[in-house]
């Protein structure tokens, strides 16, 4: 464990919607990453020190994650809430302007901080994620196959009976790499609240997150930052959208970066030195 987000500091930010647990480290210019389900911030520990030697890096358990708080109400589980709580905790820890990764659900919260906050965004870069209209919209009986987790997670109380009835079938043990990152996503996913906020996620995208997207859609905002897309060529990003990235042609006419991963959907756990590469050359390039 010695090596285990060496040189950073765990924190408890208490924001008006309640604590977010952070872990921050290294100096310069500010990047907060962000992690999916059902992971915790500990998933970037091979990620983040790696892009300390160059950044000031803040990674943080996503609202109804880990160990940050858990939202009150659905709609505080939507991505303009999460944003805006995202949001004041960097403004808290001193970060006015800053960079934002995020992979898979912490894909679309980050897209959500930067279309609603685009003067402190200068950049994002999104891992296996497309924004919540487009996947819905483009859904197929392909999707329908291989993400039906989505349709039956937003069922939250169904799903949250059947992963509290086999936790171990839904989330095995032994599934995050690295025994700290382990150690952390296995008392996340056998917490009862935590797994409700996580299902809460996925049912705010459905009730939510599409409306919101849909209305930035209509009025022909677009991200007012470079983007970067990375994806997983192991995952099926590619066998549904062709490039990731065109999905995000409506969204944004600075595509600054579009590249595959010979990873799993995992990245930041099963390729680490490429993610933190391409994001280091990401947020160098646009500076």
């Amino acid at each position: 464990m010695a090596d285990f987000f060496e040189g950073f500091t765990e924190q408890y930010v208490t924001t008006s919607h309640g604590e977010i647990r952070v872990r921050h480290g290294g100096s310069g210019f500010p990047i907060l990453l962000l992690h999916g389900h059902p992971r915790t911030h500990t998933t970037w520990f091979r990620v983040a020190p790696q892009l300390a030697r160059h950044f000031s890096v803040v990674c943080a358990d996503m609202p109804g994650f880990g160990r940050s708080y858990q939202p009150k109400t659905l709609a505080d589980s939507s991505g303009k809430a999460k944003a805006a709580a995202l949001h004041e905790c960097m403004a808290i820890l001193g970060h006015r302007r800053f960079g934002i990764a995020g992979h898979d659900r912490g894909s679309y919260r980050a897209f959500r901080l930067a279309m609603d906050f685009p003067e402190s965004v200068s950049g994002l870069v999104v891992m296996d994620g497309i924004p919540i209209y487009e996947v819905l919209s483009r859904a197929d009986w392909r999707f329908a196959k291989s993400w039906w987790h989505w349709f039956f997670f937003a069922q939250s109380e169904k799903a949250e009976a059947a992963i509290r009835s086999n936790p171990e079938l839904w989330y095995p043990a032994e599934a995050a790499i690295g025994s700290g990152n382990n150690r952390d996503y296995l008392t996340a996913t056998r917490d009862p609240e935590v797994v409700r906020g996580m299902l809460a996620d996925y049912r705010a995208g459905l009730e939510f997150d599409y409306d919101d997207d849909k209305r930035d859609k209509e009025a022909e905002r677009h991200l007012q930052c470079p983007l970067g897309v990375l994806w997983s060529r192991q995952d099926d990003m590619e066998r549904l959208y062709g490039d990731p990235a065109d999905p995000w042609s409506d969204w944004s006419d600075r595509i600054v970066l579009r590249h595959g991963i010979e990873s799993g959907h995992h990245l930041a756990e099963e390729s680490p030195d490429e993610v933190a590469n391409q994001i280091e050359v990401f947020f160098a390039r646009i500076r």
